[in-house]
């Protein structure tokens, strides 16, 4: 396997297409965000949280019809960090 062909060797025969983009990049920021919860690595998660922040908070030129959501997946997400890092003590 070459080292620029990451996933394999491709069919022959077949024209190389452009990548596929399927998630927004803060869906994937967003994602590595849990990931790095779920591995206990809550330094990175914060971090990540940071990028999202800024990047939820940057003005578009056009309307972002997804804002709402971005916002409450976000809030959402400093509640995960927030509750990991304060674990309720046993009474």
């Amino acid at each position: 396997m070459a080292a620029d062909e990451p996933d394999g060797p491709r069919p022959t025969g077949r024209a190389p297409s452009a990548p596929r983009h399927t998630r927004r990049l803060t869906d994937k920021i967003l994602i590595a965000f849990h990931h790095a919860c779920d591995q206990g690595d809550y330094e990175v998660a914060e971090e990540m949280l940071r990028i999202l922040e800024m990047m939820i908070r940057r003005r578009t030129i056009s309307p972002d019809v997804n804002r709402r959501k971005n916002m409450e997946s976000l809030v959402a997400a400093h509640e995960r960090l927030w509750l990991l890092r304060h674990p309720e003590k046993d009474v």
